[in-house]
């Protein structure tokens, strides 16, 4: 990891507590976090960004997770980075698939998981 620039990192969750605690985890691991609490004009927000990693919720305002990452998926610029999807629902694989995420974490999850999830699609 070269020390010029630190690791960016977006999440989408309309969930303050879930954006706080995964901020300080990830923050302390020397992310630079950008949070977000709706997916509305998503392409602008993670092109102001240019993060490594995106974690996706699946019921984030407005459009939902599926479509916002459909989205990412279709521009040009951005369907590179790596979308991890998370939810606490039960098809949460299938709504992974769907969505065009490169992973998926499930929701409740610890902080163990949601580093290696991380780690996992930075390596690919």
């Amino acid at each position: 990891m070269s020390n010029n620039s630190p690791k960016r990192i977006v999440i989408f969750d309309d969930d303050e507590d879930i954006l706080s605690i995964c901020s300080y985890i990830l923050e302390e691991q020397g992310w630079e976090v950008h949070t977000f609490t709706d997916c509305n004009s998503i392409t602008e927000k993670v092109s102001t960004v240019q993060p490594q990693v995106i974690l996706m919720d699946n019921w984030i305002p407005d459009a939902g997770g599926i479509i916002a990452t459909q989205t990412l998926k279709n521009d040009a610029t951005l369907k590179d980075i790596p979308v991890v999807y998370f939810s606490a629902n039960s098809d949460i694989q299938l709504l992974a698939d769907h969505a065009g995420a490169e992973t998926y974490l499930a929701k409740p999850f610890d902080l163990d998981e949601l580093e290696r999830v991380i780690n996992d699609v930075l390596v690919k």
